[in-house]
């Protein structure tokens, strides 16, 4: 279903009114029935700039097809069919068709799974459908719908505004204006983009208040198209894709490499090149991990539904590796290390006397300027009625590097602004101040007496914001740059905000998993001190945002190492604290839903929202908590360490594997005077090999594998290879000798009998390398032992029946089956043996022997 020029054609709307606007979209102001919507979605499709991208199973077979190796396997089992080969060829096609079958039938398993986990969480809008408002997918949004948008919601469509309150919107990343913008209904005359005021565009966030609109345009007739979505969930290239793909460049350019050099020594050689060109391209094939991406996905995968039985959906399947290798993990407090269920204990005038006029007045200035943070509520749900009298005139939207926000309205006491916001931005604004007995000048000993009051209350573990305000003229309903000066100090509001029970209990599985945790608040930093004590972070040194920003970038690289808790800060501020951290080599998790989140969100490794966050907190997210918890945190950690620890082994597999296979083909075919093993032959070994790796994803990870952070380490790889790859091909080149000098074996018996070395080994080893410890004292899954107990039965086996010979296998006697269990036996005991140098980790016991 695709978005067509069907919409009606009636850019720039903002100059029409909403009548004429309502009779050229044939419906009304009330909103759609839902046989409406369905009938207008058919009409003008999904609101997406095209139809998602959904591969059928034809595609994606054709897809694989097309790919070069199998390009080439194809014309290597043309050519076998026209040489008379029959039998090659049509081998050739059998193992191709399998190979490619596994590969899409489990891809596309996990890609249909990892869609319905992102699907759970997609961004929704508010619509009015059969007369009340609902909450749909974005994509279903059609025109002619009456949406309804507050703060901190990405805009879903292109719309005219049919009522508002106090509502301003953030269109950066449509024009790359950094600023709010006062939204409110009426008709604009201009063309200009910039100065429609009466209307909203797709992609842009509502900062502050809430309106109506009427939807004109979705999908690709919107007009700024898919730009601004695009953005606020622009896909991320992590550490973890950049390094699998380096991987996989590597490993072809040694593939190359070796297979030209094995081609040209047999040529050379005098060796036939049409079977020497055959035996290079299944060479090719038999050292490629061509089931790296599938292995991958299928774990990541099964990853990401584990842990959304834990309360976390995984939007960004890269993003597991991400968690499991993070160790620092920033947050703000609310919410997560407290109980989010804020309350206003009281409010005190300038002399410290409980009075509830601080908290009416700032309950005024938090309804009628749309303003729905944590503490604006609590404000409105204490004084639920202190608005009913007041009307709104003008407005400042709350600014969060000022942090305060003021709004200028009309009421029983004519016109008087009324700014609120963090204490210290407020009480230096203020030249007098108001108590039981009138207004008063404030001197400079009455700004050192509010400020106490702010560190005890601070010191109480409340939360505390200032109220002030300024007579206006009569008449006057605008505020200018300069309004907020001179004000009169009201008093403070406090508010209770307990931590959670679970918290230091969360904090403690955190720092046991290796991950530390830093406090990055708005707060002041008093009460974050207390906070953190509360919570077992301990009650050292907290840095002001002030203190940060007088900061070097290499000084703050330094004091992030050692301070965990920080008050005051901006937006920009806990971005330039999760960059120095960076800068330090941490992978650094941001937990946040604001809209002020969503730049520190973006720029952390891994970005954590919860549920019912902002719609910008939640598409700038890697992942969405069901819970706001840290608990589900530590969760979905050891989750993420668990899945990367499987997808650890099959590259170990793969790269040892295949290394010892580039070790042992480069010595043996130059040397040999017939070809080591048959094109049909590798491939087949190829297949086996790969099925027997099938459990992988499912199998099980000892505890020191999802204890500490877990990052993917080409250099630790290499050594892993360059230990185990060597030896496979020692005991390869031992079973060359012994086959030649010992058994005096043909061609066709050499083939089958490395045949099964080969294939043995390769099984057998997984059961080494999958653990740390010793193999007979880490039970695998019985998914892997069944992939790879039957994938050896058939390469045992398959010599002894008629099916063998059509591969060109032959029966080998008794002495060289025995013969090649003693050299497998003592291969997997000195790969036991050498493990731990390999991985560079020691034994669980903590012994390297």
């Amino acid at each position: 279903m695709t978005a067509n020029s069907q919409q009606p054609e009636l850019n720039p709307f903002w100059t029409h009114s909403v009548d004429d606007l309502l009779g050229q979209l044939s419906c009304s102001a009330k909103g759609l029935n839902s046989e409406e919507a369905q009938q207008r979605l058919q009409q003008y499709g999904l609101n997406c700039d095209a139809p998602p991208k959904t591969e059928s199973a034809l595609r994606a077979v054709l897809r694989r097809l097309l790919e070069p190796l199998s390009l080439i396997l194809l014309l290597a089992a043309v050519v076998s069919l026209i040489t008379g080969d029959t039998t090659g060829g049509s081998i050739i096609v059998v193992i191709l068709i399998l190979s490619i079958g596994l590969d899409t039938f489990q891809e596309g398993q996990a890609i249909k799974a990892a869609a319905e986990l992102r699907h759970s969480v997609a961004l929704k809008a508010e619509v009015k459908r059969d007369g009340r408002f609902q909450s749909i997918l974005i994509g279903n949004v059609v025109p002619g719908d009456c949406i309804r948008v507050r703060a901190g919601d990405i805009i879903p469509a292109d719309a005219i505004l049919l009522e508002s309150t106090a509502f301003t919107t953030d269109e950066a990343a449509l024009t790359g204006e950094p600023y709010a913008i006062e939204k409110k209904p009426g008709v604009v005359k201009s063309l200009t983009v910039a100065e429609a005021s009466n209307a909203i565009f797709r992609g842009s966030v509502a900062l502050t208040g809430e309106a109506q609109a009427l939807v004109i345009a979705t999908g690709k007739m919107t007009l700024f198209g898919e730009a601004a979505l695009a953005l606020a969930e622009a896909p991320i290239i992590s550490p973890f894709q950049r390094d699998l793909h380096n991987l996989g460049l590597v490993i072809a350019r040694l593939t190359l490499a070796l297979v030209l050099l094995v081609l040209m020594a047999r040529v050379v050689a005098g060796r036939p090149l049409l079977d020497s060109l055959l035996f290079s391209v299944a060479l090719a094939v038999g050292l490629t991990p061509e089931l790296l991406p599938m292995i991958t996905t299928v774990t990541l995968t099964r990853g990401a539904m584990r842990m959304a039985k834990r309360k976390v959906i995984v939007k960004r399947l890269a993003s597991i590796h991400d968690l499991g290798a993070m160790n620092v993990l920033c947050t703000d407090k609310t919410g997560t290390l407290t109980s989010a269920s804020i309350t206003l204990a009281y409010a005190i005038d300038p002399n410290g006397t409980k009075t509830s006029r601080p908290a009416k007045l700032g309950a005024i200035a938090a309804e009628l300027g749309g303003d729905r943070g944590a503490l604006d509520k609590a404000l409105i749900d204490s004084t639920p009625d202190a608005a009913r009298d007041w009307q709104l005139r003008d407005r400042h939207a709350f600014d969060y590097n000022a942090r305060r926000g003021a709004i200028l309205a009309e009421g029983p006491d004519g016109l008087v602004l009324i700014v609120k916001g963090a204490p210290d931005a407020i009480i230096g604004l203020c030249t007098a101040q108001r108590d039981g007995e009138g207004t008063k000048p404030m001197d400079a000993e009455a700004h050192h007496q509010a400020e106490e009051r702010v560190h005890a209350l601070s010191g109480e573990g409340l939360r505390a914001i200032a109220i002030a305000t300024r007579p206006w003229a009569k008449g006057v309903y605008q505020m200018d740059s300069t309004a907020e000066k001179e004000l009169v100090f009201e008093g403070l509001c406090a508010f209770a905000d307990p931590p959670k029970p679970t918290a230091a209990a969360a904090i403690n599985r955190l720092k046991a998993s290796g991950i530390r945790l830093k406090i990055l608040s708005g707060d002041d930093p008093i009460v974050v001190k207390r906070l953190a004590g509360l919570v077992g972070l301990g009650t050292g040194a907290v840095l002001t945002g002030a203190e940060v920003a007088a900061m070097s970038n290499e000084a703050l690289e330094y004091q992030v190492q050692h301070v965990d808790a920080y008050g005051r800060l901006t937006p920009d501020q806990k971005v330039r604290i999760i960059r120095a951290l960076q800068a330090r080599k941490s992978i650094v998790g941001f937990m946040g839903d604001g809209i002020n989140d969503a730049p520190g969100l973006k720029a952390a490794d891994i970005g954590l929202s919860v549920e019912g966050a902002s719609g910008v907190a939640q598409a700038a997210a890697d992942m969405i908590l069901l819970a706001s918890d840290l608990s589900v945190v530590a969760d979905g950690v050891v989750e993420g360490r668990r899945t990367f620890a499987n997808i650890l082994k099959y590259i170990r597999m793969g790269a040892s594997s295949n290394f010892g296979n580039m070790l042992s083909m480069a010595i043996a075919s130059p040397t040999l005077s017939f070809l080591p093993m048959l094109p049909t032959q590798i491939l087949l070994n190829n297949l086996l090999y790969d099925g027997s790796e099938i459990g992988i994803p499912l199998d099980h990870v000892r505890p020191e594998s999802t204890a500490r952070p877990q990052i993917f380490d080409v250099r630790n790889l290499v050594r892993f290879a360059a230990i185990m790859g060597p030896l496979s091909s020692i005991f390869d080149i031992l079973t060359f000798l012994m086959l030649l000098f010992v058994f005096k074996a043909d061609p066709a018996l050499f083939r089958t009998s490395w045949f099964l070395e080969s294939m043995v080994t390769q099984i057998l080893v997984i059961f080494i390398i999958r653990t740390n410890g010793r193999p007979w004292d880490d039970r695998p899954h019985p998914a892997l032992i069944l992939s790879s107990f039957a994938a050896l039965a058939i390469a045992v086996i398959l010599p002894f029946t008629p099916v063998g010979a059509w591969f060109g296998f032959v029966v080998p006697p008794l002495p060289i089956l025995a013969s090649i269990f003693v050299l497998v036996l003592v291969y997997l005991l000195i790969a036991e043996f050498l493990k731990p140098f390999a991985t560079g980790i020691p034994r669980p016991n903590g012994k390297w022997f």
